[in-house]
């Protein structure tokens, strides 16, 4: 991967490790679907009206739409709202590396590197560590509705590889535009018209800032770069970086909400920055040796 398309991701990931400490403190104040809701309305409104049509096919928005803004960010929400913390759900969320690499090779054909299943073993140790650590500490329920997101994400991820959007950001805010209409379906049937104008009454600076966020850095910034990745590279590639999230989620977590970090996460940390480092330099490396071999079979032709 290019060098600067690596920083590209890593800008990505530290947007959405921060993300899962913004969610938790916006869901003191919004009902969960709500808050999924009005993230996405602010991302797309007043862009959609600015950007035009997407360039991409309706199927790929509306799939991404629902699979994203709706499945994955809903039922994130509302297990963090159920007790699911916010260092826990950055980590069990990161099975959506598993999902993606499980939809791509069966939609997409494509094939995982040795490295990048080396890479992955190795983080997923990492994160199993952490796992441990944690002892399970959130409602079993709502964990699983965290991997029923990592699911749904895994979807969004091969929708886009498929969609190959060319404006990434433009892609997001017509992807937010779907979502919005189904989340605030579903929270006026499941939540209540009177606990989400409550909430909009109520609302103070921490969540409008925490609003703006979401709908800002982690969803137009955060997803029109991961777009842009995956239209670049192999969704083997990119999903990878992902695995990063959780140590900076459980940093983030440390440093604004208090929560302690022990030896055994610092050792899980390294083991997955570790694990990306392998898929991401073997890579690089296998990546040269190809193009050097592709110019001299083009010499010799």
């Amino acid at each position: 991967m290019n060098p600067r398309h690596v920083l590209l991701a890593l800008a990505a990931v530290v947007v959405w490790g921060v993300n899962f400490v913004v969610i938790e403190v916006g869901l003191e104040g919004f009902p969960p679907l709500f808050f999924s809701a009005l993230r996405f309305f602010f991302a797309a409104v007043p862009a959609i009206f600015l950007l035009g049509r997407p360039r991409v096919a309706w199927r790929y928005v509306i799939a991404v739409g629902l699979a994203l803004g709706v499945a994955k960010f809903g039922l994130l929400f509302i297990a963090m709202d159920h007790g699911v913390p916010a260092g826990l759900a950055s980590l069990v969320l990161q099975c959506q590396v598993v999902f993606t690499l499980l939809f791509a090779t069966v939609v997409l054909r494509e094939r995982p590197r040795a490295a990048q299943l080396a890479g992955i073993a190795i983080a997923c140790c990492g994160l199993g560590l952490i796992l441990v650590d944690h002892q399970l500490a959130a409602p079993v329920g709502a964990l699983g509705l965290v991997i029923l997101a990592g699911a749904s994400w895994g979807v969004a991820n091969v929708a886009t590889r498929l969609g190959k959007p060319m404006d990434t950001l433009r892609f997001m805010v017509w992807v937010s535009a779907v979502a919005v209409l189904p989340l605030l379906t579903l929270s006026l049937l499941t939540e209540g018209p009177g606990n989400d104008l409550d909430a909009l009454r109520a609302i103070d600076l921490t969540g409008v800032g925490a609003l703006a966020y979401l709908s800002f850095a982690s969803t137009l910034f955060a997803f029109g770069i991961w777009g842009f990745l995956l239209r670049e590279y192999d969704a083997t590639t990119v999903a990878p970086f992902s695995l990063l999230v959780p140590v900076v989620g459980m940093a983030a977590a440390w440093l604004l909400r208090g929560e302690q970090v022990g030896l055994q996460q610092a050792i899980a940390a390294a083991l997955i920055i570790g694990g990306m480092a392998c898929t991401v330099i073997r890579r690089r490396v296998q990546d040269k040796a190809e193009a050097v071999e592709r110019t001299l079979a083009k010499s010799a032709a």
